[in-house]
């Protein structure tokens, strides 16, 4: 999903060419020549197999890592596998299903799908949607920082519990890292060099990986407390049992929770776009080969990271890891590269959503350093106020999960494909078609279903505040 790169379109909200008319990309002109194949786009792309899946990879992995755990510690191992299985096997469906609707009109962005589905408001709503996706992943970095920087500067200091200085809160540290960091790097006109963080997010979350397994077998369960926190004994029989199957008030938040973390799908087109000799069943394999390979990543991260901590599992897990040692080496690394990953991917997703703002509300109009900076700010402004005023991570996972996640993965690849493939090639009866309406309906279902329970759980009260800081 989320840590994005625009240098090769990844991660764009709408990765469009302000050089090249609208025309040209919903329809590009195919070249012909005695040496050279028609394409599926006037593009030739340049970029190796191995480098797409990398940068599909990319795009797949996100913040979302960080409450796989939670999610499993409310599932049961089984129960979250099983689920895992599910949203990897349908999100690699709904890359069939985009590549089949843009091979068929040679469209290289998503919204793009969405102009020639429904045109103008579809393409409307589907950046619409991008962005919103976009900035509930601003707002899952940023949380990290408040939850993270504090513990990064209580362990400098050497001490073992927090304390009530102004520099160890964590909504000023994202307003201070905000106004010095991220918003200098917003300003720039052009991404520059920023647009190979993603390279150095997803090292990071492979670290972070590493440190979770390592970590397993040198925590002790059950856990004593250490310093201000205190582990759940409630139920000290069981606390260090393992679940296979279990349903509670927060189940509700794993399938959003593993949805937001496989979005990718605005990314597939552009790197199509420039993988070499392009074909749909090349794209595909690269799609698979990516969610395959984050599905591993997850479950170990996931599975590891619960059998740690199991019920005392926060929503965010490295958090978790403060119950145990605030002053532990390996964790105070782990902490501080996730922190610079996600301080730097946020600049990275901004200028994507502000290019969409900016076509959508100025199409047409020439670059203004007035009007670039305002968005900025306003961007940022509401990112931060979201941050604040959200008391847990896991409320940012759910709803994003649950809104723009199913919207991106299920209903609009099935119904772009519905509405772009010629009913000459495929009746509406015809299986294809009654598959992506299922689909669609299917994503219409996992949203009204999430929502509700999540509201259920929220209109409860009950552990609202469980991994904030």
């Amino acid at each position: 999903m989320e840590m994005e790169k625009l240098s090769n379109g990844h991660g764009a909200a709408v990765p469009m060419d302000d050089e090249v008319p609208q025309e040209e990309q919903l329809f590009p002109q195919h070249k012909s020549g005695p040496t050279k194949a028609p394409q599926f786009t006037d593009f030739e792309g340049k970029t190796s197999l191995g480098m797409s899946v990398f940068n599909l990879s990319n795009a797949i992995m996100g913040s979302g890592i960080l409450g796989l755990s939670y999610a499993m510690s409310n599932t049961g191992i089984i129960l979250f596998m099983l689920l895992l299985i599910c949203i990897a096997c349908l999100s690699s469906y709904s890359i069939h299903l985009l590549l089949r609707s843009a091979g068929v009109v040679g469209i290289r962005a998503y919204e793009h799908l969405g102009m020639r589905a429904f045109g103008h408001p579809g393409k409307i709503i589907a950046a619409v949607i991008i962005t919103l996706h976009n900035i509930g992943a601003m707002s899952s970095y940023l949380f990290i920082v408040k939850s993270e920087l504090p513990l990064v500067i209580q362990a400098f200091l050497g001490q073992t519990s927090g304390s009530n200085d102004w520099f160890m809160n964590g909504n000023y540290l994202i307003i201070i890292v905000t106004i010095c960091i991220i918003l200098p790097l917003a300003l720039m006109k052009h991404l520059g060099y920023l647009g190979y963080t993603s390279g150095f997010s997803l090292s990071c979350m492979v670290f972070f990986l590493s440190a979770v397994i390592y970590k397993r077998f040198h925590i002790m369960c059950p856990l004593e407390a250490f310093g201000n926190y205190s582990v759940s004994t409630e139920h000290s029989g069981d606390v260090c049992t393992t679940a296979f199957f279990t349903i509670n008030q927060e189940t509700a938040y794993a399938i959003p929770i593993l949805a937001f973390a496989f979005v990718c799908h605005p990314e597939v087109l552009p790197i199509y776009t420039e993988l070499r000799n392009p074909t749909k069943r090349r794209m595909q394999n690269v799609g698979n080969v990516s969610i395959l390979g984050m599905f591993i990543m997850y479950f170990l991260t996931a599975t590891f990271g619960y059998l740690t901590f199991y019920e005392n599992t926060e929503a965010e897990l490295l958090h978790t890891y403060s119950k145990v040692d605030p002053l532990d080496t390996l964790i105070l690394c782990v902490r501080l590269a996730v922190l610079v990953a996600v301080t730097l991917t946020v600049p990275v997703v901004l200028f994507p959503i502000r290019r969409a703002l900016q076509q959508l509300l100025f199409p047409g109009k020439p670059f203004q350093w007035v009007r670039h900076i305002v968005i900025a700010l306003c961007l940022l402004f509401v990112v931060n106020l979201l941050v604040i005023l959200v008391p847990n991570i896991r409320d940012i996972f759910g709803i994003t999960g649950a809104t723009t996640a199913p919207s991106l993965i299920f209903i609009l690849p099935g119904l772009f494909y519905i509405r772009i493939i010629p009913t000459e090639q495929e009746p509406m009866n015809s299986r294809p078609k009654i598959q992506a309406a299922c689909f669609t309906a299917l994503g219409f279902l996992f949203m009204t279903m999430s929502l509700t329970f999540i509201g259920l759980d929220w209109t409860s009260g009950e552990k609202r505040n469980l991994g904030g800081h």
